[in-house]
This record gives C-alpha cells, structure tokens and sequence, in this order.
C-alpha cells in the first residue's frame, strides 16, 4: 500500500455548547464549511481534486441531520462533483472518518481526501436524535437484563474499580486547564485555528480548590443502590463540557503529495478499532491502545506524544494505569476537559492539535485515542518525516 500523508489540519474555535456561546448562531454545516475552505485554502489546492469528503456527526437529527457533511462541503463552495458522507462512531466519529480517509488513500480508492467533523450541541443537544416514545437500546435488554447505564455512571464506574480518588480525578482536571492556558499564553494554538478566537471551555483561573467544591454530577439514588462501590466523584470540573466546534484534515497519497510539489507533514502509520464492555463503556481505549502499538511493531515508549479524549478524567487516569505511559507526554496542551468536546469533531480536533504539537517539539511518533459510547475505540498513530 502506498503511504497516506497529511497535508494540512485545522479546526474552529470551540465554543460553549449553549445559546450564549459564540458558536450557537452558526449553523453547523456552515461551521463545518468554514472549516473546510480554511483547509483547502492553507493547503493551497482546488477543492475540484478531492475524491471524498467523510465527516463525522454524533447527533444526526435537526441541523445535523440528512447527510450534515455533503450540505457543509455544498455550503463551502466546493464543486457539486465533490462527493461527501457522514459517519456516526459515537464520539470517534471524525475519528472514524480520518481512518476511512486515509485507508482509502491507501488502497488507491482516493488520490485526496478530507476528514472532518462537526458538532453544535447548542443547537442539536445530546440524545436528541432519539424520538419520544423510543428506545433504541430494547433489542439489548435479553443480553444485559439488568441494563446498561450512561456515561456518566460508566465513568463513576471506573472511577471505582481503578481506585481513583476524587483529588486525583481533580489534579488531572485542574492539569488540563493549566496546559491549555499555558498553551494559549505561548500561542501554541495559533496555526491550528481556523480564526483566532479563545475555546470558551478554558478557565485558567481555575484551581484545586475550587474544583473540589464542586458537587457530585451523577448522583442517582437508584444507581447508588445498584452499584454500592460507587463513591460519586464525577463532577462538571473532572468531566468535558458541552461545546460547538468543527475540525478538518486533508490526506493524499505521498506519491500525489509529491506530484503536486506539497510537503507530507505525517505519515498514517497504523489503525485499530476495538470494542469493550459496554457497561463500563469507556474502557475500550485500553485494548485499542495495545492493538495499534502491535500493528505498528511499536512498543509504548517509542511514542513520543499522545492525545487521550478527556471525556473524563477517570478514563484517561485509568488509560494510564493500566498503559504505564509518562502523563507529561499526555495530552501535552490540555484536553477535553478544558478546550472541549464537540462530540462528532473531537477525534479530528485531536489529530490537529496532537500534529501541531509533534511538529513544535520536533516529535516523531503521536498516538491518538480516545472512547465512544457502546464501548468502543479508535487508536491511531502518525509518523512525522
């Protein structure tokens, strides 16, 4: 197979996921669209030449629904030749898409594709895809009688089993917003942005302190009594947001790369996808983790740096655990908890933000993953020339 590179990679601004957030006014297909003719525009080709465009969208209902990609990629312009389609893995979704994209590129079934992703949940909130009177989780109740439960309680979960206090889940937080304050202070944010504009999430004023007066998110009577173990230390400060934002990332073949005269920033050097239990939900990036360092004839300490969803800090604590990685190559500018999670864009916000980091400190080897509703993961490691 021929090498997938990536060109160019930019995402939004990210925004709080509210009606007062400075993203609620834009639709999300023109955010995307924005996001998308920033790309093409740094990257310095005619849209006319991109064989796909795979976009991913959690919630495909309201704004984002009917294909939310090919109206963004309509919406930016683009020639009506330029086909488009919208994955859903959960929050991997643009994840998800970078893979289709550049397996594609690899194959041969694309010379050039973008990956892409959106998610304004001001405007099309959580769950919202799932109409009253329904229950897309029936068919699931003869294998899991006793039912599964939200992520909010999966991370209780693992909180418990992994023996994760709550001033532990509370440093990483308080940690993640350090970084990206940090981040923004040296402006090491700046070439990603598609504009120049803050992420709304980031508090640098934030401290310990005030995260531990935070109250317990998830606390449900019910659950309690099911799950004893459980000592209730999810909370708004140790969790991600709700955020608006939009990422795109253009991939080619090496050998098209060289023919147009542009410079392969990073190589795709090996996928994974993996399940796990979905009661605990978010585990999988344990399993995915090991599954592309195998792939990629990798051991763990040849990562130089790694981008982890911060969907809660007990997911990337227990990630830790159980991996042995060094925390200070983790998520080296903040996460999710800080700058945000716009669900269907976060897996290519990572991949930006983790090739922009690996390229300021002269890194050769990033791995991104990060866990998806279900119990489910994508784990991908990129090679810098």
């Amino acid at each position: 197979m021929r090498d997938a590179v990536i060109i160019e990679a930019v995402r939004t601004p990210i925004a709080k996921g509210k009606p007062t957030g400075a993203l609620h006014d834009s639709h999300p297909a023109d955010l995307l669209a924005r996001a998308l003719v920033t790309l093409v525009e740094r990257a310095g080709i005619d849209p006319a030449q991109v064989d796909d465009v795979i976009g991913g969208a959690v919630t495909q209902a309201g704004d984002q629904a009917a294909n939310i990609t090919r109206t963004a990629v309509l919406a930016a312009g683009f020639p009506e030749s330029v086909p488009a389609m919208t994955v859903d893995r959960q929050c991997g979704s643009s994840q998800q898409a970078v893979h289709i994209a550049a397996q594609g590129v690899q194959s041969g079934a694309y010379d050039i594709a973008i990956a892409c992703g959106v998610e304004s949940m001001s405007r099309v909130p959580m769950g919202s895809a799932v109409l009253p009177g329904t229950d897309p989780f029936a068919p699931l109740r003869t294998r899991y009688p006793d039912g599964l439960v939200g992520q909010g309680i999966s991370a209780e979960l693992i909180a418990a089993r992994w023996k994760l206090s709550r001033e532990e889940l509370d440093a990483y937080a308080y940690e993640s917003h350090r970084r990206a304050a940090q981040a923004y202070a040296n402006g090491e944010f700046d070439r990603e942005l598609a504009w120049k504009a803050p992420d709304e999430t980031v508090r640098p004023s934030t401290t310990p302190e005030i995260l531990a007066g935070l109250k317990p998110a998830y606390y449900d009577p019910r659950i309690a009594e099911r799950f004893p173990e459980i000592d209730w230390r999810i909370t708004a400060g140790n969790a991600s947001p709700l955020n608006d934002g939009a990422a795109a990332v253009l991939i080619m073949g090496a050998d098209v790369a060289e023919r147009l005269g542009l410079r392969p920033r990073a190589r795709f050097r090996a996928f994974a996808v993996t399940g796990d239990d979905p009661l605990l939900m978010l585990t999988a990036i344990i399993p995915a983790t090991a599954k592309v360092l195998d792939r990629a004839g990798l051991p763990l300490s040849a990562i130089d740096l790694f981008e982890v969803n911060e969907a809660f800090a007990s997911v990337v604590l227990a990630w830790r655990h159980e991996t042995g990685a060094d925390l200070s190559r983790v998520n080296v500018r903040g996460g999710a908890i800080a700058i945000g999670h716009p669900l269907g864009a976060s897996g290519v916000r990572l991949l930006t933000t983790l090739l922009h980091a690996m390229e300021d400190r002269d890194a050769r080897l990033g791995l991104q993953t990060m866990c998806e509703a279900g119990g489910m993961a994508n784990a991908t490691i990129i090679e810098r020339p």
